[in-house]
């Protein structure tokens, strides 16, 4: 069988689970998202060796250490899968929800419900625990999961759906509502992106490149984000302890996701506070690159910064890097995020409330923070569960995916014989 029509029958498979799952009680499913915790368990040797194989691989082929980072499990990570899979089952199940219910003058009653998007496909790079987070998500919310994940993780992956194939099977639940692309082969991407008669949505979560790819070649709906060049602004109004440990967290707790900090602005007013923090940030090892005045600023003050191209204020560098500018009012700042944010997740550091409040209305992301790190845009901090993805699209979801955000409506009209024209005469 060649890889297209290989695909093709995984979608088939896939909407006709689809229809299934969209029906089925909160219980079964729930049985079958902690029956998918205790395989993780229980199985965790089995999901690090195979792990294993996929990091010595990846460093055989040279990828960077911060992609080597988010491939890498440990027996930590695999009880985080678990517990975040149990963390979804207990959330509320909103298919069925009815979101308004309106009665016609002519006594016809409409009720909008909740129900599942349908058929899901998932493309992503690296992360393991995407498998298990989206595969969690997707059976909890009604919907059909298609995986592909990349080739760097291919050996994880596969053990990993298999270990969920085996929960849906014990539990009564198709084990086509969660399939993973037997093959990295790109050819296999092209060839699901196409299917767009079964898979109704795509969600790519990997670098930009990969998205862009996506993007670019399906013939489905596609929420992404390209990347995240998130912003840390501090305001004349900023108080020292608070910027130091906003800007340290967002660029230095875990600098290769998303959600990390990539630029750092201040106020011209705010310049001490941006010194301390610039120092603190050089301290940690992060790389300062700023423009021409504001790296002799640095320099003048015993820290070490580089040159910025305009280009770096607009990279998503995933390292301990650092792009920095000075701007002249809190206008200016708004404009500067909105200009090289990628609209993923911006702060600001103040004390003023109006100030603030102006940066959360003028900015234009996905999610906009006052006094605290950009790294709680998650599914998981947003009380949530895992997310599926963050979208920076402003069409049906925004910001961190959780079960509403998989879920679409659909009208259902109860009626006693109304009619729109005239009744029939028998």
């Amino acid at each position: 069988m060649s890889i297209e029509q290989t695909v093709l029958e995984i979608a088939k498979r896939a909407r006709k689970a689809s229809l299934e799952l969209a029906n089925l009680d909160a219980a079964k499913k729930n049985a079958a998202l902690l029956k998918i915790a205790v395989n993780l368990r229980q199985s965790a040797s089995l999901i690090l060796r195979e792990n294993r194989k996929d990091v010595h691989e990846a460093s055989v082929a040279g990828l960077s250490k911060p992609m080597i980072e988010r491939l890498s499990l440990d027996e930590a990570k695999i009880e985080k899968m678990a517990l975040g899979v149990e963390e979804v089952a207990a959330l509320p199940d909103y298919v069925g929800e009815i979101i308004e219910s309106i009665v016609r003058p002519n006594g016809i009653k409409i009720d909008k419900v909740r129900v599942p998007i349908g058929v899901i496909g998932i493309i992503y790079e690296s992360r393991p625990n995407v498998t298990v987070d989206c595969a969690a998500l997707c059976l909890k919310s009604g919907n059909a999961a298609i995986l592909r994940g990349g080739k760097e993780c291919f050996n994880t992956n596969l053990v990993l759906a298999a270990l969920i194939s085996n929960a849906l099977d014990a539990c009564g639940i198709p084990e086509s509502a969660v399939q993973i692309l037997p093959t990295s082969d790109r050819a296999a991407l092209t060839a699901m992106l196409k299917l767009d008669t079964y898979i109704n949505c795509i969600i790519p979560r990997g670098g930009e490149g990969l998205i862009r790819f996506v993007a670019e070649n399906s013939t489905i709906p596609v929420i992404k984000h390209y990347k995240g060049v998130c912003n840390v602004y501090i305001d004349k109004f900023a108080d020292l302890k608070t910027a130091l440990n906003i800007a340290v967290d967002a660029k230095c707790q875990r600098p290769s996701v998303c959600n990390a900090a990539e630029n750092l602005i201040a106020h011209k007013d705010a310049v001490p506070v941006f010194l301390k923090v610039a120092e603190a940030l050089s301290a940690r090892g992060v790389e300062i690159r700023a423009t021409k005045d504001v790296k002799e600023l640095l320099l003048e003050n015993g820290i070490r910064a580089l040159d910025a191209s305009p280009e770096d204020f607009d990279t998503e560098y995933g390292d301990l890097i650092i792009a920095a500018d000075i701007v002249e009012s809190l206008p200016a700042a708004i404009d500067f995020v909105n200009a090289h944010s990628s609209a993923h997740s911006d702060c600001i550091v103040t004390q003023d409330a109006q100030r603030a409040e102006e940066f959360l209305n003028g900015v234009d992301s996905a999610t906009v923070y006052w006094n605290a790190s950009t790294r709680f845009t998650d599914g998981f901090e947003f009380g949530f569960g895992a997310e599926i993805g963050i979208s920076t699209d402003k069409l049906h979801a925004r910001g961190p995916m959780g079960l509403k955000e998989l879920n679409s409506y659909k009208y259902k009209i109860r009626g006693e014989g109304q009619t729109r024209g005239k009744p029939a005469l028998l």
